[in-house]
């Protein structure tokens, strides 16, 4: 089975049937030996009645209850053996479905890591989420059929020569059995594929929806928009279960043919068999064998029913999860070399000119302005943006993310412990945990927690408050300590003594290295070596914060409007505490 560690290897995208015949011949040995387990298996059950019709008609006779005994003792000890045969195909193919699980999972995340940035712009979180909880075990589940699903084709064609052995028109009858029930469950099947794909592509809309619900509820709240939002979603939902009972509909009807067809398949054979033993032309030995043979096909006949349903499915996850793998990220054709040492970072697009060395800060009316800006700077995107004086899409994008960061306030926080939560890149040490903790002010946070840093936080950190999360996203963001660091509204959740408090730090803990901060806070903007004032998405002014309150009108009315704001949350915080 492929190891934690182990490269899955590069997928086919040709298409859902492709990639499934990947994932086969990514572990060739164990899926023949899967086929041949199963095979022998379901062939050993065949065998069964065979010895039954042969202790019948030699060991039931006067005398012979020796060969009567043979027979029965040689069944027990082939039970046996199959049973040991079962245990090693059920374990081999537990194996053959898990690596496939595992082997698309690893292949899925890579190349979502590979996407980077360019993801969200190519594929909805919805479609992202529904290919790692739902499709992936489809498509391992589907791989059964690689063990008994050929192992039943080998026993249909077995019995089939068996019953020659007995009877050409039993025989003939069984053969043109499975056409007759590929006829009535073919069409249903290619029905189930179609509203299945249907289905999943409803689901995957209404799992980014529930996201962007889940994650926007403040503040419809307080627009007023809950109820709004609430019955889209109602309909949305009502909709695709809509859409799922007919899924359901279709896919009871393959199931209850796979079960049913089967049955009726062995009283007609079983029926055809009296007949000839009535009439003379086989013994009453043969006519139990042919019932043993016919009893012995209905589990492979109906899992060859279940195959092609669990196929069809298999395949529509298939198709999604090569959607998503061909998908392609951002061209890196960058071969410039990055500048040598700081220097100096340039945005033609608003004129924006940030010194290397120094704390920037950037303060626009709408802060989609700013953070426009600090995109193009951290090549997030297309970017006319330079880096002393050099191109940013002209230097290889791996040298740019080694020594340019972009610390967003709303970047994704993984599950686990918080020492691990923070750590840029390998093993945090006591020292540098404690430092940045420090600058962020976030020390209160892990005293807080109950077992320090090595507590759990939740995903996304929905253990910690909206500051708390803020501030361990800056303490991340320091441990990278990048040579640029462009941080996006890293104090907007804070009050206003800790965030007085973090400005004054992370000038300090930043000091001689580029950082660039968006932000209208004054608190934070009267730190700033310089302020970049931004109006409709170019530069208007920049200075030293108190230059530009005393010269720039436009920059004055936007900072009172934010201390104004400030009061006004501060008061609201007090009521409800009060409350």
């Amino acid at each position: 089975m492929i190891d934690a560690y182990e490269e899955p290897g590069v997928p086919d995208t040709r298409g859902g049937w492709r990639f499934l015949w990947w994932l086969v011949w990514r572990q060739r040995g164990r899926s023949l030996a899967g086929a041949t387990l199963a095979s022998v298996w379901m062939v050993l059950l065949a065998a069964q009645p065979y010895m039954v019709a042969r202790a019948v008609d030699d060991g039931l006779v006067p005398g012979r209850l020796g060969v009567l005994a043979a027979w029965a003792g040689a069944m027990f000890v082939l039970g046996a053996g199959n049973a040991w045969l079962s245990i090693m195909r059920h374990r081999t193919m537990t194996r053959v479905r898990m690596d496939a699980n595992f082997r698309t999972v690893k292949a899925v995340v890579g190349h979502v890591v590979r996407l980077g940035d360019a993801l969200p712009r190519r594929a909805g979180a919805g479609e992202v989420v529904t290919i790692g909880v739902g499709d992936v075990q489809v498509i391992a589940q589907s791989l059964t059929a690689v063990g008994p699903g050929v192992g039943s084709m080998v026993v249909y064609v077995v019995v089939a020569g068996l019953l020659f052995t007995v009877s050409a028109p039993l025989a003939a009858v069984v053969l043109l059995g499975l056409p007759v029930l590929a006829l009535v469950t073919g069409p249903l099947t290619l029905r189930l594929q179609h509203a299945e794909s249907e289905y999943r592509e409803r689901q995957g809309v209404l799992t980014a929806r529930i996201g962007d619900l889940a994650g926007g509820l403040r503040v419809l709240n307080g627009l007023g928009g809950k109820s709004l939002f609430a019955d889209g979603f109602r309909t949305d939902s009502q909709a695709l279960r809509a859409q799922g009972y007919r899924v359901g509909a279709v896919a009871s009807w393959v199931q209850a043919l796979g079960v049913g067809l089967p049955t009726l398949f062995l009283a007609v054979v079983t029926w055809l068999g009296a007949r000839l033993t009535a009439q003379g032309h086989i013994s009453v030995g043969q006519l139990v064998s042919v019932y043993g043979y016919v009893a012995v096909l209905i589990g492979p006949v109906a899992f060859m029913v279940q195959m092609a349903y669990e196929l069809n499915r298999g395949v529509v996850a298939a198709r999604r999860v090569v959607g998503l793998l061909r998908l392609a990220p951002d061209p890196d054709v960058g071969t410039r070399p990055a500048p040598a040492g700081p220097a100096e970072l340039h945005d033609p697009v608003s004129g924006v000119r940030i010194a290397p060395g120094r704390l920037t800060v950037l303060a626009a009316a709408r802060p989609a302005e700013a953070t426009a800006v600090v995109d193009r700077l951290g090549r997030f995107g297309p970017t006319d943006a330079t880096w002393g004086g050099v191109r940013l899409d002209a230097i290889p994008l791996a040298d740019v993310r080694a020594r340019v960061l972009v610390a967003d306030n709303e970047a994704d926080l993984f599950a686990g412990p918080l020492r691990e939560v923070v750590a840029a890149e390998g093993a945090v040490g006591e020292a540098a945990l404690r430092r940045a903790l420090y600058a962020a002010a976030a020390d209160d946070v892990v005293r807080g927690l109950p077992e320090g840093a090595d507590s759990a936080v939740a995903g996304q950190g929905r253990s910690l408050s909206g500051g708390q999360r803020q501030r361990v996203r800056l303490v991340r963001a320091l441990l990278a300590d990048p040579e640029v660091l462009l941080a996006v509204e890293p104090t907007s959740a804070l009050d206003a003594h800790t965030e007085a408090t973090v400005a004054e730090r992370l000038r300090a803990a930043r000091e001689g290295r580029t950082t660039v901060v968006t932000s209208t806070s004054p608190l934070v903007l009267d730190r700033a070596d310089t302020v970049v004032f931004l109006a409709d998405g170019k530069v208007a002014a920049h200075g030293p914060h108190r230059r530009l309150l005393a010269e720039e009108p436009a920059y004055r009315a936007l900072v009172a409007r934010d201390v104004e704001a400030g009061n006004t949350e501060d008061a609201a915080d007090t009521e409800g505490v009060a409350g």
